[in-house]
């Protein structure tokens, strides 16, 4: 029998006359009369044919590849090699959740380095890739290889952005004995999944701040791993995290401010209450397919947009980012909006530099260096440092607004907690008064409920 990799699949060709139904993830394909199974299950089918002492010529990786020179050294703290070892306990695949600032990175690098095995490491933007291009850069013997923003460059060690590695995996998913998953939470749900299926590689290890609910986590399960090892900012904090105080500061609308969003959130609520009693138990997701199939449902989710516009920046949250940029005036601040718009707005209001997807990566670089050196004080961002970027300096931040709940107000928070000497940082959260925000804020915080003991 012959196994070969064939645009993300594995096909079986050749197979004895014998049922395969004990080979996992194979199905018959009848467009081309062969036994096909996703790419992920390489490992496990070698191993289930070779138990059965069929004969077995494997095309996809005929043998574990060469290991690489050794790598420069990377020390650990005691919780990371820690989370090395229940790594390497559970087979090398699985997923590590550490606090943002905690050195999830470190980690990754620190497995890789012990493999010495071709790898590819995959990331969600653009901004990441050339950060984890760098820390790799720093400690890898071979030239490191890109996949994103522009640049096809392969390496015995590959860093890629989901996009790409998505697109290029139905080519290239057979390259890489270990596959690193960085912020793994954006998979487990269907979107995108399809690119750890297409990938052969035996080891893996996902990395993230903030795991994903049950459902997704099942499914992460066969295409990761389970969950190998957690911590949490309240096992950190003080130790390896700075300690930080929330303070969450609930400003009023004004009279006309007032009156567009009670008038938006009406025409909003009504129907969706109304549609939440006809399919108890739905998603907002089931709530939007629906809604878009109808003039009233449009007008609907219109409304709702308008009124989180509103209370994005609101003329009180705008006065207030210049009183705490004022009060703060020797720290290093970093402002979360809930969008662009908000953004850019505070931006040219407190001539501070924005940080969006819209910003090219080399200007972006020049700012976080000057943010870095203390050439300048503070950035906005909507989304754009929520994930993984090394912000290593900063002690103050200004939460406006947010759209994504409990996983992005813990990366935001954690923009703050890398450790200095006597370094206590804070966060302002600024809700508006009498409106939707307050119950989001009183949801988001639950998310910090292991932290209660280092919040003030």
């Amino acid at each position: 029998m012959r196994l070969s990799f064939d645009h993300g699949t594995l096909v079986l060709s050749e197979p004895p006359d014998l049922d395969l139904g004990f080979a996992p993830g194979l199905m018959w394909d009848p467009r081309v009369a062969l036994w096909r199974a996703p790419a992920r299950f390489h490992a496990e089918l070698v191993r289930a044919l070779r138990a059965k002492r069929l004969p077995l010529k494997d095309e996809v990786r005929p043998s574990e590849s060469a290991r690489m020179a050794p790598w420069r050294d990377a020390p650990l703290r005691p919780y990371q090699k820690g989370a090395l070892f229940a790594w390497a306990l559970a087979e090398r695949r699985g997923i590590v959740v550490l606090p943002t600032g905690a050195g999830k990175t470190r980690v990754a690098v620190a497995a890789l380095a012990e493999l010495g095995l071709p790898a590819l490491v995959v990331v969600p933007t653009r901004a990441l890739l050339a950060q984890w291009h760098a820390e790799l850069s720093r400690v890898c013997p071979e030239a490191v290889g890109v996949w994103g923003d522009g640049e096809r460059i392969h390496g015995t060690v590959t860093v890629a952005t989901f996009e790409s590695a998505y697109r290029l995996m139905p080519e290239l998913g057979a390259r890489f004995d270990v596959l690193v998953v960085d912020e793994v939470h954006h998979f487990g749900l269907g979107l995108r999944d399809e690119l750890l299926e297409m990938s052969v590689a035996k080891h893996r290890l996902g990395l993230t701040a903030t795991p994903p609910d049950a459902v997704a986590l099942a499914r992460l399960e066969g295409l990761v791993g389970p969950v190998v090892y957690e911590l949490g900012v309240a096992d950190l904090a003080g130790t390896y995290l700075a300690d930080f105080d929330l303070i969450e500061l609930r400003l009023p609308l004004d009279a006309e401010e007032r009156r567009r969003y009670e008038l938006d959130h009406r025409r909003f609520a009504a129907v969706f209450r109304a549609f939440v009693a006809r399919n108890p138990g739905s998603t907002w997701q089931d709530f939007t397919s629906v809604a878009m199939q109808s003039v009233e449902g449009r007008a609907a989710l219109a409304a709702w947009r308008r009124s989180r516009r509103l209370l994005g920046l609101t003329r009180k949250k705008l006065a207030a980012v210049h009183e705490i940029l004022e009060r703060h005036r020797s720290s290093k601040l970093l402002v979360f909006t809930a969008d662009n718009d908000a953004a850019y707005a505070i931006a040219r209001r407190e001539l501070i530099m924005p940080i969006t997807c819209e910003i090219r990566r080399k200007e972006r670089a020049r700012a976080l260096s000057a943010f870095r050196d203390g050439s300048f004080r503070a950035l906005v961002s909507s989304r754009v440092l929520n994930e993984g970027i090394d912000v290593p300096d900063a002690d103050v931040a200004i939460i406006v607004g947010g759209t994504r709940g409990e996983r992005e107000h813990v990366q935001r928070i954690g923009r703050l907690l890398r450790p200095g000497p006597g370094k206590r940082a804070t966060v302002y959260e600024l809700v508006s008064a009498g409106t939707r925000e307050v119950a989001q804020s009183r949801d988001r915080r639950r998310g910090l409920a292991a932290a209660s003991a280092a919040l003030g």
